[in-house]
């Protein structure tokens, strides 16, 4: 079942516990990770990586964002010497990539902050692992000059802009150094960094992209990276040229160790800031290596990445997406095609009626059922994902259905779908328990 969600209402809640990463065309994992759904409120890519083997941390492989390319054609470009714009969200919902962008704000989860927002216990909404701007420890990205994924390593992954006091506004600019050479035919692949300063679990943050350098006329390449040091206290002793990205707190492949505290008093944290000798903006001092050949413009032929599952989608944005009309919808619900499915398709049909709340209390029950049937140990391993797909489906339907039909309550047809929905799959008795949960005490939804 291929799902195209098409509104946002009440999406902050999914998200404030989720955190934040770069949308852009040419990012990996764009409508999500999820083969066969086509997801516009993806939130994928913002889970954090902490002690995680290098395969599952290493451009977020734990949950296959590289079994997920770009579309053809579709490239992170980088303007040497200028710079290029992403948007950093907890939700791509939230972004101007999904529903044209009706949902956004400055801010990173669509709300409104003051200009000097501050918590001195940390900034939770959105989540930025940060008391104020002040705080906020820097991200980066990174380039290879290969256009194959699966052929990036740290010792071939560099970066090349920096930028202090991020993430914090969701448009966000990064400089670009004037030097840097054009990619190969195919492009070269990016990647995103982010280690927060403390304020929380202490995770990071590394996604990919496929990426060109456009106007490019250098003719040096870049340099084989080091691994950055920590030299707060000793400028000299920072690592000069190029770096690597910070890779820290994992089971295996960190290419730093801190102790003791900075500074300020805090527990060291290594990040994409001059405590580890990163300059703010364009890093260009990365041109290390020897000459390339004829500076050009790269190539806009992308090379192939089939994805594991390739979804269906016929565009990356919402400005073509269209609301299903009425019977569609009913038929939709009421013939599930698996467990999950009717978990989703009964609390869209129950969101109109019953309200956010008590929809998500059914939701709540219905997936404890399915846990039954799958057993503890499968439905541990998809829980995560399961709720945020069945939270998400519930929040886009009330307005969606609301769309349909302004005046539409809890109706006999409307019943009905939920009844066909649930009792098809789980019989009669189970359908029965799960429709009258909502009277439950909250003790008892999870």
């Amino acid at each position: 079942m291929i799902f195209r969600s098409l509104a946002v209402a009440g999406l902050s809640a999914t998200a404030v516990q989720a955190h934040l990463a770069p949308y852009v065309k040419g990012m990996y994992a764009l409508n999500g990770a999820v083969a066969g759904v086509v997801n516009y409120n993806n939130e994928d890519v913002v889970y954090p990586l902490w002690q995680l083997s290098q395969s599952d941390w290493w451009f977020h492989g734990y949950n296959n964002v590289p079994d997920f390319p770009p579309a053809d054609g579709d490239f992170l470009e980088l303007p040497a010497g200028g710079s290029f714009t992403v948007e950093i969200a907890s939700n791509q919902g939230k972004t101007s990539l999904s529903f044209n962008g009706a949902y956004t704000s400055e801010w990173p989860d669509g709300n409104t902050y003051p200009e000097d927002y501050n918590i001195p216990t940390c900034i939770t909404s959105p989540n930025m692992h940060a008391q104020n701007q002040s705080m906020a420890a820097g991200t980066a990205f990174a380039i290879s000059y290969t256009s194959t994924l699966s052929e990036v390593t740290p010792g071939n992954l560099v970066v090349f802009s920096v930028a202090y006091n991020t993430p914090w506004k969701r448009v966000q600019s990064y400089d670009v150094p004037a030097a840097m050479p054009a990619c190969p035919e195919g492009g070269c692949i990016c990647g995103w960094g982010w280690v927060p300063n403390g304020c929380g679990e202490p995770n990071m943050y590394h996604l990919p992209y496929r990426c060109k350098v456009t106007g490019a006329t250098g003719t040096k390449a870049v340099g084989t990276p080091k691994p950055p040091v920590w030299c707060q206290d000793d400028p000299s002793s920072c690592v000069s040229g190029p770096k690597q990205m910070v890779y820290w707190n994992q089971l295996e492949g960190n290419n730093i160790e801190v102790s003791g505290y900075d500074n300020a008093g805090d527990p060291k944290s290594p990040g994409y800031n001059g405590n580890c000798g990163f300059a703010d903006g364009a890093q260009n001092d990365i041109f290390t290596g020897g000459s390339v050949s004829g500076a050009k413009t790269s190539s806009t032929t992308s090379v192939k990445e089939e994805p594991k599952v390739a979804t269906t989608t016929t565009s990356k944005t919402s400005s073509s997406t269209v609301a299903p009309s009425a019977t569609s919808s009913a038929a939709a619900a009421a013939a599930p095609t698996s467990l999950l499915d009717m978990v989703m398709t009964g609390a869209m049909a129950m969101t109109v009626g019953m309200g956010m709340t008590a929809a998500m209390k059914t939701a709540a029950t219905m997936l404890r059922t399915w846990n039954r049937v799958m057993g503890t140990t499968a439905a541990t391993r998809n829980s995560s994902r399961v709720m945020a797909m069945i939270a998400d489906m519930v929040m886009t339907a009330a307005t969606t259905m609301r769309t349909l039909n302004p005046a539409m309550v809890m109706t006999a047809d409307t019943v009905m779908i939920v009844d066909t929905a649930m009792t098809g799959v789980m019989g009669t008795t189970a359908a029965t328990a799960t429709t009258v949960a909502p009277t439950a005490s909250p003790s008892n939804w999870f």
